[in-house]
């Protein structure tokens, strides 16, 4: 089988974040009120929320110029993982889940920011008077991306352990 038609899949599972994501937040925006939670477990509430900067709120009282940066980045990155995918061994199956999940967050929170000019948050988790920040399907595909990106550079990558036995 042609190397590039193994890569298919991952492209497959970002499309598929980006599309469940972008549908969530339809459906986010059409079903509930800004900032009125509706609770769904004694955890979890849904709270349409809107994010102009980073994670975390990071630059959101800026003047609107860090949509545009946030963008640009993270159509840089986008870019950068996709060569990454494509020279990828076929082999690598972990790493590439971590890599589409988190090509597919990052372009669907690039699409928020392109069309609405802020990212659409509406999963609110919380414990008594703790509250996380108001997050997204986007969200989770990154941090569940990182997360699998880190586990095999750390654990799962021999190479990394051999060049260091070597040295």
């Amino acid at each position: 089988m042609d190397g590039n038609l193994r890569k298919v899949p991952w492209l497959t599972i970002a499309i598929a974040v980006v599309v469940i994501d972008q549908l969530t937040k339809v459906a986010a925006e059409q079903y509930l009120e800004y900032l009125r939670p509706v609770p769904l477990l004694p955890f979890l509430n849904l709270t349409l929320s809107y994010n102009p900067g980073a994670a975390f709120s990071f630059l959101g009282d800026a003047s609107g110029w860090q949509r545009w940066l946030f963008t640009g980045f993270a159509l840089v990155v986008s870019v950068v993982l996709v060569v990454w995918l494509r020279r990828l061994p076929a082999n690598e199956r972990w790493l590439a889940w971590g890599l589409a999940l988190l090509l597919g967050g990052a372009i669907g929170n690039v699409i928020d920011r392109l069309i609405h000019g802020h990212v659409i948050d509406f999963i609110h988790v919380y414990y008594d008077r703790w509250h996380y920040p108001i997050f997204n399907i986007a969200d989770s595909a990154i941090t569940i991306g990182v997360a699998m990106i880190l586990v095999h550079a750390f654990f799962l990558d021999k190479r990394g352990s051999e060049d260091q036995v070597g040295s």
